[in-house]
C-alpha cells in the first residue's frame, strides 16, 4: 500500500460533499469535500506501489481539460485503471456541482 498526497491549483469553488465508487468492488472510491481556497488537496491510498507519477499526470491532465474545484479529494484505489480513476473523479465533481 502506498500513501500519496498531491496539491494542485483549483480554479473554481463548489459547496458540499460527494462520493463515487466502492473500493470493495476491486475498483476505487472517491470522496470530495468542497472548501474555500485556491487548492485541491488529494490524499490517495493505493494498492499500486510507485504510482505517484501516474497520479500526478492524471491531475495535470484534468487541470488542463477542466476547472478543478477547491477542497479535499480522498481516493481509495484498489488498482483501478487510469480511465476508471478519471471517471470516478469526474463523477464526484459533477455530483457536488448539483448539491
Amino acid at each position: 500500500m502506498e500513501q500519496i498526497t498531491i496539491s494542485v491549483p483549483a480554479s473554481r469553488t463548489l459547496s458540499g460533499k460527494a462520493l463515487a465508487g466502492v473500493v470493495g468492488s476491486g475498483d476505487m472510491e472517491v470522496l470530495f469535500t468542497a472548501a474555500p481556497g485556491e487548492t485541491l488537496t488529494i490524499d490517495i491510498t493505493t494498492s499500486v506501489d510507485n504510482s505517484r507519477a501516474r497520479w500526478e499526470a492524471l491531475f495535470n491532465r484534468l487541470g488542463v481539460v477542466s476547472e478543478l474545484p477547491a477542497g479535499k479529494l480522498v481516493i481509495h484505489d484498489f488498482g483501478a485503471t487510469p480511465g476508471v480513476a478519471r471517471i470516478r473523479i469526474e463523477q464526484v465533481f459533477e455530483e457536488v456541482s448539483y448539491a
